[in-house]
């Protein structure tokens, strides 16, 4: 199996090394790009990882907010502080793309 980036720029991977092709290291995350001889996580991408998760997050406690409940103080706070987090957040990508950089709120207990 090679893994490769074609003369597009583009990555590839297959059993047939095309004309053109540069042989790199499998790469480590869907989001890594190849730069400069090296696997780069992308911090546009981070950004987009930390929302993912936080939009996650905010997804699953919705219903505490729906219109026949009364969320508490904790729980709104719980949400706010979701919704600031990448204003708050310096967020990377580890080699394994694990987010990294970011102090997530505590949910609290029902």
């Amino acid at each position: 199996m090679y893994y490769l980036i074609l003369e597009n720029g583009q990555y590839a991977t297959g059993s047939a090394k095309p004309s053109g092709s540069k042989e790199v290291p499998p790469r480590p995350h869907h989001s890594a790009v190849w730069e400069n001889g090296e696997w780069v996580m992308s911090v546009d991408v981070s950004y987009a990882d930390l929302r993912q998760q936080r939009d996650l997050l905010l997804n699953e406690t919705d219903w505490w907010c729906a219109s026949d409940r009364n969320p508490n103080q904790e729980q709104l706070d719980y949400r706010q502080a979701l919704r600031d987090l990448p204003a708050n957040s310096t967020p990377s990508l580890d080699g394994n793309g694990d987010l990294l950089g970011v102090t997530w709120p505590i949910k609290p207990e029902l």
